[in-house]
């Protein structure tokens, strides 16, 4: 089972900008709901954003409306975090988790049950 691959984690100032992306090879984005969840140490993992593949439909939490962006390239088959104006809050490990079973994300793309393949996570610090 080809799991997601994620990258582009580091450290930044508070205000600064980073991308993540996360490869998701071994099946094909005909209808799949790809999001990238986060935990940060003593706190439950929520979901942070999510695309439906078809149809590119976006899905974020209020915590990062207007500063994050998720996007796709199926060419690639890999997916984006860009975000921007990072706080400290952001701090967190970044995991990027697929729904294979041919779903759109819908009302429920932070429901963390619905991901069958995950990644192994990429490390966001933000310092103040």
């Amino acid at each position: 089972q080809v799991l997601p691959v994620e990258s582009g984690g580091g450290s930044v100032q508070a205000g600064g900008s980073m991308r993540l992306s996360c490869v998701v090879s071994g099946f094909t984005f005909t209808e799949t709901c790809l999001a990238w969840f986060r935990q940060a140490p003593g706190k439950e993992r929520e979901g942070v954003a999510a695309i439906s593949s078809r149809y590119g439909a976006t899905y974020r939490s209020a915590s990062v409306e207007g500063r994050f962006t998720v996007s796709q390239d199926k060419d690639k088959s890999t997916v984006y975090l860009q975000m921007n104006n990072l706080e400290h809050e952001d701090s967190a490990i970044y995991y990027c988790a697929a729904d294979t079973f041919g779903r759109p994300c819908g009302t429920t793309w932070s429901s963390l049950g619905r991901f069958d393949r995950w990644g192994r996570g990429t490390q966001v610090t933000v310092s103040p």
